[in-house]
């Protein structure tokens, strides 16, 4: 697992930490305090359910902690910003001309739906380094896909806006 990461993809992992510990684990905690004050702990669902959550949020608080020790946070854009590197939104278009945007980012920051797609996956790894023009083909489950990279930016789409 690549351990790079975008300032973006750090805010919000710090700020999901940072929620977890100061807001929702007190609740919780709160919660669990007033569910046991109850009585019989072993059928109170209130209790055992905010016990369940305490561990996973106990449980997403040390994975952050450790994950965020050992991220490096990528900065700046490359020296050759005229390939596809780390940080880059990289727009193609397929052998049917449908295009699509990608952002190669860290796996801790994966969002089909945003468009961020790890430098880890089949498609990050076949346009790493790649300057615009390129032909690239990845074997996806339904066959091989071919793209043509049509241009590569190192700002969101929003930003350049």
């Amino acid at each position: 697992m690549a351990p790079y990461i975008t300032r973006e993809g750090e805010q919000r992992l710090r700020s999901e930490l940072d929620f977890l510990w100061r807001d929702e684990r007190p609740r919780v905690t709160q919660s669990v305090a007033e569910a046991a004050a109850q009585g019989d702990r072993s059928e109170n669902a209130e209790y055992t359910y905010g016990k369940k959550r305490l561990r996973e949020i106990d449980s997403r608080v040390r994975f952050l902690r450790k994950r965020l020790e050992v991220l490096k946070v990528v900065r700046e854009p490359p020296g050759d910003m005229g390939k596809a590197y780390f940080g880059a939104w990289v727009d193609l278009e397929d052998d049917r001309g449908t295009p699509l945007c990608v952002r190669l980012v860290g796996p801790d920051e994966l969002d089909p739906a945003l468009g961020h797609i790890s430098v880890d996956s089949v498609l990050g790894r076949a346009l790493l380094g790649k300057p615009c023009d390129s032909e690239i083909s990845i074997l996806t489950p339904s066959g091989e896909r071919h793209y043509v990279i049509v241009d590569i930016r190192y700002v969101s789409p929003s930003d350049s806006a």
